[in-house]
């Protein structure tokens, strides 16, 4: 049973939050299971200078920030976010759905008080019909937003793919909204690292829910958490497990669990429910699942839940375990054996979405990282790195494991983190005999950036492709030896320094996917407006070959 804790204290006036403002009073409220960590909004917040991530005293009609949700299989699953409670404060949030002009409560759900969340399972969801809904909190909070129906009937269905929200910039994504409410997909996929706050993540999903609330309050979003979101800089699962250091080269998880599990509920909760609910080690929970939407099939995968960790299992060839930096090294003594990727629970669930189906619908699996070490340097030109254990291109043999069920499903691979777009077709046994693969660029660029940019020696074997129009395009085997054919890529001369996103098009006749990556600064809205160079691809899924 969590602690409670009784005191008195100086409570900032409810109803005068924005303003500092202050009456005494006496109050309860929840202590929170960990410490140093989201200390902007757990125990007696209110107490503490203002969070200068984002304001977190807010007008008490602003507490309801935005809502996030998913419909699947006709079970809607709906998370509202607020921003941090008094504990004087009502500890409910109301859904209301609007039916013939008038507003109906259908349900009530409990918010946490760890990461200020609600969280609402409504089975028997028409999702034939497009819903307005409505969340309340007390007498004037409100968030409005739109549930749209399944859209089943149409030919194209439009994904758009985004992730990494460096801190370095705090002000407003005005140009992803306006362009992306104008090409209007039906479904949006955060791919990870929404926030950067490595111990603040209410603040920082916070922001991000700010910057992008526009966008997510009337249309079905994905979002996983990548290894930012739950405070390191890279992550490798191993199960669950506790990490010694920070760095979780060991793998596992450095901080406290409750506030990993927090993390994961806040982004994740309103998600498909998930193929198997069995926690890993220290009770942190699962979300990969299907999810079949508008007549596609998407999986949603954790790509870094169940991954070893590189200590004690590679020789060191750098000053970190997980960066090759010396350029005479073997790639097979990367690929002792016993190592894992996906692990073997999600390797099940991949094998049971991709059997076959008379339907035959167009496939994507959604996962955090690309399968390829696909990059030359990383943070700047000076800092050459042969093989990046972070991506997962990494372990090799975890890596054709899952690419082969890929393959099997005829599904392609959607994917961030990497600070650098590419499209590129994998291979497992040789070129080209694997899925295709679309890594989209960071919504912010101009912290680290990653170039694909190969020395001399390096260059591909095969003339470049020439409907890329790039140079370095062709076949490639990256630092672990995978084979890899560039199709195309967005280094940082490009505009924004890269920046930007994916829109992915499943066009359902033809049995086709249209790869296409916007730079943050474009504006849709003008005819002229052009992508990134050597973008669009187009892939025919039944020859698996690129028809343009």
């Amino acid at each position: 049973m969590k602690l409670r804790k009784t005191i008195n204290l100086l409570l900032l006036a409810a109803c005068n939050a924005g303003q500092g403002n202050a009456q005494a009073a006496s109050a309860e409220y929840q202590q929170a299971p960990f410490e140093g960590l989201d200390t902007f909004a757990v125990n007696d917040w209110w107490n503490r200078k203002e969070c200068w991530i984002t304001p977190m005293k807010v007008e008490r009609d602003e507490v309801l920030a935005f809502g996030l949700y998913t419909v699947a299989r006709q079970t809607l699953k709906l998370t509202a976010q607020l921003y941090p409670l008094y504990p004087d404060e009502s500890r409910d949030v109301y859904l209301d759905i609007k039916e013939n002009g008038r507003w109906k409560q259908i349900a009530k759900a409990p918010v946490y008080d760890l990461g200020w969340s609600a969280h609402f399972h409504i089975a028997d969801w028409d999702d034939t019909k497009d819903t307005p809904y409505r969340l309340r909190h007390g007498d004037a909070a409100s968030f409005e937003g739109l549930i749209r129906a399944n859209p089943i009937h149409k030919d194209e269905i439009v994904l758009a793919s985004l992730s990494c929200n460096s801190n370095q910039d705090l002000g407003p994504r005005d140009n992803y909204v306006r362009n992306l409410r104008i090409q209007d997909p039906d479904i949006l996929f955060f791919a990870g690292d929404q926030s950067y706050f490595h111990k603040q993540h209410t603040a920082g999903w916070l922001l991000w829910g700010k910057q992008f609330k526009e966008l997510i309050r009337d249309r079905p979003t994905i979002t996983i958490p990548d290894d930012h979101d739950i405070g390191q800089g890279n992550l490798w699962g191993e199960g669950g497990k506790k990490a010694s250091t920070y760095h979780g080269d060991d793998g596992g998880y450095f901080y406290s669990p409750d506030y990993v599990r927090m993390v994961e509920r806040c982004q994740t909760w309103h998600l498909p429910d998930p193929y198997d609910s069995t926690p890993v080690e220290q009770g942190i929970g699962v979300y990969y699942s299907a999810y079949p939407i508008g007549g596609i099939e998407l999986a949603i995968v954790e790509d870094r839940k169940f991954k070893s960790g590189p200590t004690g299992r590679v020789p060191l060839m750098g000053e970190r375990i997980d960066l090759v930096l010396k350029k005479d090294y073997n790639p097979e003594d990367l690929d002792p054996a016993g190592l894992t990727l996906l692990g073997e629970r999600q390797l099940a669930f991949l094998e049971n979405w991709a059997q076959d189906s008379a339907a035959k619908p167009l496939r994507a699996v959604l996962s955090q990282t690309g399968f390829a070490g696909a990059a030359h340097f990383s943070g700047n030109l000076d800092n050459r790195v042969y093989a990046d254990l972070d991506s997962n291109g990494w372990p090799r043999s975890g890596r054709n494991e899952a690419l082969e069920i890929i393959r099997k499903a005829g599904a392609v691979h959607i994917a961030g983190d990497q600070h650098l777009a590419t499209v590129l077709r994998h291979g497992i046994d040789e070129h080209d005999d694997g899925p295709w693969s679309f890594v989209s660029p960071a919504i912010v660029n101009n912290y680290w950036s990653r170039w694909w940019k190969p020395s001399e020696g390096e260059l591909a074997s095969t003339s470049p492709i020439p409907a890329s129009g790039l140079p370095w395009t062709g076949r490639y085997k990256d630092g672990f030896g995978n084979p890899i054919t560039l199709h195309a890529y967005a280094n940082p001369e490009n505009a924004d320094h890269g920046a930007g996103y994916g829109l992915i098009r499943f066009r359902k006749s033809e049995r086709q996917v249209v790869f296409e990556c916007w730079a943050r600064s474009a504006d849709v809205s003008d005819p002229k407006a052009s992508q990134f160079p050597g973008w669009p691809v187009t892939i025919d899924l039944t020859t698996q070959e690129r028809v343009k």
